[in-house]
């Protein structure tokens, strides 16, 4: 039996992770599960999947989720710490799917047990890229994208020579406003900024995909993972969300990776490989589909585009900065402290700021580089925003 993990078991990721190994329980050993203050749900997930633990982020659900499995057996454990140690279990196959730059350290922690690691968490290759995958080196151990985007470059990679790769194209729905005039955008609400026009996510993934802060996020994500130059890599808009990623080859070749609207298949894909597994996504209908629509991504629009060309021109601690200017922003702006175009507006002015004064530049990252530069990022973002 294969043993498993899963870090930010409650989102969404995490849920497909869960029901993709519910529906084969003879093959997998769960060792762990993490998530948040949905606590009735991460009990509910460890009972079915016979979890030997579950920890939750915030101590102050400890005592609901023991309550929740008393008499089953399972472990329960709380707090940042708890979610190290559990990271540092053996096991033979990690999904990282904690939101934000949490996701980091249990990654860390993970890949120096040789595991393999499905990533699912961004800022662990936007703010610490070389270090994440330096370190997988060292211990022998596997990284696997699972945004749907990277585990599509990955997949029209696979016996391919990177260095035949002219281009690497990002596709992206445009978000809310993708339609509307760019005059307009400054008077964009909160509420309009929240609602997709393709499907129901999360808040502030939702605000990212309007302003495109997460394809910026992956642009960055690209360059680190696959280690393609800055100028080979670019974002295209393509409302019908079926293309997820296209990889273009010196003899004009341009492959593209198309699948529907479940983040299963990526899961499904880092889940099984080396190997193709059975999958229960949807199975395209080209014919009714008909036709697919793609346009330039206009940087007056989208200026987190741009912003991620400079972060990965800089590299060093630019990633790091992006990542917790971005973060504070959209913190303020959820709280309706800042305008939908000041987010650009103050991950701009602090990435200038910071890098003016030398802070971006790093030769080696390490663990406390990036957490100083994301301290020091999101206290200036507020500085800025006051």
């Amino acid at each position: 039996m294969r043993r498993v993990t899963i870090f930010g078991a409650t989102g969404s990721i995490g849920e497909n992770t869960v029901d993709l190994i519910a529906r084969a329980p003879e093959r997998y050993d769960v060792v762990g599960l993490t998530g948040g203050r949905n606590v009735a749900r991460l009990a509910e997930q460890a009972k079915a999947l016979q979890a030997d633990i579950a920890v939750t982020a915030f101590e102050a659900c400890h005592e609901d989720l023991k309550a929740a499995l008393a008499g089953t057996g399972i472990e329960t454990a709380a707090g940042t710490q708890a979610i190290e140690e559990l990271a540092a279990r053996p096991t033979d196959w990690v999904m990282s799917a904690i939101v934000g730059a949490a996701g980091l350290v249990p990654g860390l922690a993970a890949l120096k047990q040789g595991t393999t690691l499905a990533l699912a968490n961004k800022e662990s290759l936007v703010t610490a890229g070389s270090l994440l995958l330096n370190e997988a080196k060292r211990h022998g151990a596997t990284v696997l994208p699972v945004d749907s985007e990277h585990s599509a470059v990955f997949q029209a990679l696979v016996g391919e020579d990177i260095n035949r790769v002219e281009r690497v194209i990002i596709t992206a729905s445009g978000g809310a406003f993708r339609d509307w005039p760019v005059e307009k955008l400054a008077e964009a609400t909160l509420a309009q900024a929240s609602s997709h026009p393709n499907w129901d996510m999360g808040q502030r993934i939702t605000i990212d995909s309007a302003t495109l802060f997460n394809k910026a996020m992956e642009l960055i994500e690209t360059k680190e993972f696959f280690g393609v130059g800055p100028d080979k890599i670019e974002a295209i808009i393509h409302p019908e969300s079926l293309v997820h990623a296209l990889v273009g080859f010196n003899d004009g070749a341009l492959m593209a990776h198309i699948g529907p609207h479940d983040m299963r298949h990526a899961i499904g894909y880092a889940l099984n490989w080396p190997e193709r597994g059975h999958l229960p996504v949807e199975r395209l209908d080209l014919a009714k589909i008909a036709t697919l629509n793609f346009k330039q991504a206009d940087p007056a629009r989208y200026p987190a585009l741009e912003l991620a060309q400079f972060v990965m021109e800089r590299g060093g601690l630019a990633g790091a900065v992006f990542n917790a200017a971005k973060e504070a922003a959209l913190d303020l702006f959820i709280a309706e402290k800042i305008g939908f175009l000041d987010m650009a507006r103050i991950v701009d002015k602090v990435l200038n700021a910071l890098d003016g004064q030398g802070a971006l530049a790093c030769d080696a990252l390490t663990l406390d580089k990036v957490q100083d530069a994301d301290h020091l990022a999101r206290q200036m973002a507020h500085d800025v925003a006051t």
